[in-house]
């Protein structure tokens, strides 16, 4: 985790470098900024605030983001950018994400993807959408299992394979995933391989655990050349863990 944050320092510093070189750049942005620092350190000198002081240093700090947020569409990502990284890292000190029990931030929404199986359907042509933001649930109803094929720009997804027998072959899990975390529940008796690819993230797989950063990793269960009932997870994420559970 210490390296997320010094990764996320320094973009954010580069990000900066660039918003004050625009400013400096730009006659009258640079008069604001500098009309605004000036109020605020004359504020913050005084020992004793007036409540002047007081509306002289809150002045001082909307001149300030208002010349920093006119100088361009940089100072938005590194809005964006540092919403994204607190929301999915959090306060490292606490053992919690700052945004762990805020259920509007879409990262946060769950996903619950139960997979059964019926009678054989008709799959040439077969075309259906995923939702890329909020709840979904996949698989509240009995059907035929197929393998998964599943993108998702943010949020936490569950996979839950407890609920249905998988055919004695190769199953594939595809997952694309920008934002968050992901589970899939395989149960005892099937071979399992996981393939996956992150920027930054971990992968949680037979109770071993591998810190990843901008790296690929190809891993097989004990029994999956044994198996007749096998799965092949493949999962490609920017930030967030993976953890396949087997029970």
């Amino acid at each position: 985790m210490k390296n997320s944050w010094r990764i996320f320092i320094i973009i954010e510093l580069l990000m900066l470098l660039f918003v004050l070189y625009k400013v400096v750049n730009e006659t009258q942005a640079l008069i604001f900024l500098i009309f605004g620092v000036i109020n605020i350190v004359i504020a913050l000198k005084r020992q004793r605030r007036s409540s002047f002081n007081l509306f002289q240093l809150i002045m001082g700090a909307v001149v300030v983001m208002m010349s920093l947020l006119t100088s361009g569409p940089v100072i938005w990502f590194m809005l964006v950018f540092a919403i994204l990284f607190f929301g999915l890292v959090g306060v490292e000190t606490s053992g919690l994400s700052v945004l762990e029990h805020l259920d509007l931030v879409p990262w946060k929404d769950k996903q619950m993807i139960n997979v059964e199986s019926v009678e054989p359907e008709l799959k040439n042509g077969k075309r259906f959408k995923r939702q890329l933001f909020g709840n979904q649930r996949i698989g509240s109803t009995v059907y035929e299992w197929d393998d998964i094929n599943l993108s998702v720009f943010s949020g936490d997804t569950i996979i839950d394979l407890g609920n249905t027998i998988l055919p004695k072959e190769d199953n594939v899990i595809i997952i694309r995933k920008g934002f968050g975390r992901t589970r899939i529940i395989v149960p005892m008796g099937v071979g399992v391989m996981v393939e996956h690819a992150t920027v930054s993230g971990k992968l949680v797989f037979d109770e071993q655990s591998y810190a990843m950063k901008n790296e690929a990793i190809k891993i097989f269960s004990h029994d999956y050349d044994e198996n007749v009932r096998r799965v092949k997870i493949v999962t490609n994420t920017l930030l967030g863990d993976v953890e396949v559970v087997r029970i």
